[in-house]
C-alpha cells in the first residue's frame, strides 16, 4: 500500500514540475477516511492530504468523516480549520457510513467545508446544541446536498456536481431498472499508513486503557512467577503503548496514580498467598481509577470498564496466587510426595491460614482442636485440591481412626 502511494505521489508529482502554473494536473477527487477523535495523527493526515490534493489541482477533497470530536488543543485544530479555508481545491465532507457522527469539532469541521451531507442514521452535534438527523440538518442548511443524495461515497461525489464542482458522471441502468449515475471522474481513496493507524489506534480512549492496565498486570505476573522474561516483555511493550495513548488523551493524572497503586496493592497480597485487605485496597483504587481516568467528555464504555475490571479482579484473587503456588511447587503432576513436609506458619492458622513449604506460600487448613500461631512449624498431613491439611510439629490432633486401628493391631 505504501509502494503503491509513493508511486502514485511521484507519477503525479513529475508532470507537475513541467506544467504551466495554475494547471490541473491530477483529475481526480481525493477521498480521505477520518474516523475517530481528531488526535495529531489523524489532523497532520488530513492537512497532508488537503496540501498534496491543492498542489496538483485536484477537482476535490472529499473527508469521510466518523468522529466524535478532537483531543488536539484549540490552536491546533484552528490551523486545521484556516487551511481548509485558504486552500483553493474544493472541501466537501460526508458524514458516513450510515449511522456516523460529527461531534463537537468535528462539527466545525463539516461546517467549515465548501459542500456537506449527512449519510442515513448519522449525526450532527455542535458543542452543547442537541444532536440533528441528516434531515433536520439539511432542513437548518447545515448540510447542502439532501441525505437521499447522500446514501453512500459514490452518491455523494456524483451529486457534487449539482454543488458547482465539476465531477463528471453518466447515466447508468441498474439490474432492476433504476436510473442512477457513475462518476467518470477518477477517485482516489487513502487512509492512515500503517504506522500512523497503529498510532491513532493505540491514542483511542479504551485501547490506551486496556494496553496501560494490562501492562501493569503482566509485569507483576513477570515478577512474581520469575518466568523467562516473555511477559515481561510483553508487557512493558503494552505499558509504554498504553502510556503513549494516555499521553495524547486528556487523563486525569490522579486517576493514572491510583491504577498505579492498585497494582501495589493486589502485589502485597499476592506475595502473602491469601487476598486480604491490601487486596479490597487495590480493587477500591483500581476502580476508582478507571471510571476517573479521562476528563473533557471522554469516557470508556461500560463494556470496557466491565471487562477491565472483572478480569483484573479475578485474575489477582484466583488467577495469580495459583500460578505462583504452581511455579514453585514441584515440577511433577502430583503432589503427593508433599505428605509429611515441614514448612512454617506465614500467618496464624485457625483453621485457615498461609504456610510456607519448600519457599512457596500455601493456603492451609488444620484441625480447629490444634490452631497453629504465625511462625510456628507446620507439618503436611494431607491435601485437599490446592489446600494443604498441616498440623503443628508437636501436639497435632490424634485422627480417633489411628487409636482404633492400634487397638485392633
Amino acid at each position: 500500500m505504501l509502494g503503491l502511494l509513493a508511486a502514485a505521489g511521484a507519477a503525479t508529482a513529475a508532470p507537475a514540475a513541467a506544467a504551466p502554473a495554475g494547471a490541473t494536473t491530477c483529475e481526480e477527487v481525493r477521498v480521505a477516511e477520518v474516523s475517530g477523535l481528531l488526535d495529531d495523527v489523524l489532523v497532520d493526515f488530513v492537512e497532508r492530504t488537503v496540501i498534496e490534493a491543492d498542489a496538483c489541482g485536484a477537482v476535490a477533497v472529499v473527508l469521510q468523516l466518523d468522529s466524535p470530536g478532537a483531543v488536539v488543543d484549540r490552536p491546533r485544530f484552528d490551523e486545521l480549520l484556516a487551511l481548509i479555508d485558504e486552500v483553493e481545491v474544493p472541501i466537501a465532507v460526508w458524514v458516513g457510513p450510515s449511522g456516523a457522527e460529527a461531534r463537537d469539532e468535528a462539527a466545525e469541521l463539516l461546517e467549515a467545508a465548501d459542500v456537506g451531507a449527512l449519510a442515513d442514521r448519522s449525526t450532527f452535534q455542535r458543542t452543547g446544541q442537541p444532536s440533528r438527523n441528516p434531515e433536520q440538518a439539511f432542513a437548518d442548511e447545515i448540510t447542502e446536498i439532501d441525505p437521499d443524495a447522500a446514501s453512500v461515497v459514490g452518491n455523494f461525489i456524483v451529486n457534487l456536481a449539482d454543488e458547482g464542482i465539476p465531477v463528471e458522471s453518466v447515466e447508468a441502468t441498474t439490474p432492476d431498472g433504476r436510473s442512477t449515475r457513475t462518476p467518470v471522474t477518477r477517485v482516489r481513496f487513502s487512509a492512515l499508513p500503517l504506522v500512523d493507524q497503529l498510532a491513532h489506534t493505540v491514542g483511542s480512549p479504551p485501547v490506551a486503557y486496556l494496553l496501560f492496565v494490562m501492562g501493569m498486570a503482566l509485569l507483576v505476573f513477570e515478577l512474581f512467577t520469575a518466568g523467562v522474561g516473555v511477559a515481561g516483555s510483553v508487557g512493558a511493550l503494552f505499558l509504554v503503548l498504553g502510556a503513549y495513548g494516555l499521553s495524547v488523551l486528556p487523563t486525569s493524572p490522579v486517576a493514572v496514580g491510583l491504577l498505579v497503586c492498585s497494582m501495589f496493592g493486589f502485589a502485597v497480597d499476592i506475595q502473602t498467598g491469601v487476598p486480604r485487605v491490601w487486596t479490597g485496597l487495590g480493587t477500591a483504587a483500581f476502580v476508582l481509577g478507571s471510571l476517573l481516568l479521562y476528563r473533557d467528555d471522554v469516557a470508556l464504555s461500560w463494556i470496557t470498564l466491565l471487562i477491565a475490571v472483572v478480569g483484573m479482579v479475578l485474575a489477582m484473587l484466583g488467577g495469580m496466587p495459583a500460578m505462583v503456588r504452581s511455579r514453585f511447587s514441584t515440577p511433577t503432576i502430583g503432589r503427593e510426595w508433599m505428605i509429611g513436609e515441614q514448612g512454617t506458619a506465614r500467618t496464624a492458622v485457625d483453621p485457615d491460614g498461609t504456610v510456607v513449604i519448600r519457599d512457596a506460600p500455601w493456603r492451609a487448613r488444620t484441625n480447629r482442636a490444634t490452631p497453629i500461631p504465625a511462625g510456628a512449624l507446620v507439618r503436611v498431613a494431607g491435601i485437599d485440591a490446592l489446600v494443604l491439611e498441616v498440623e503443628p510439629i508437636d501436639g497435632g490432633a490424634r485422627d480417633y481412626r489411628d487409636g482404633r486401628e492400634h487397638r485392633a493391631s
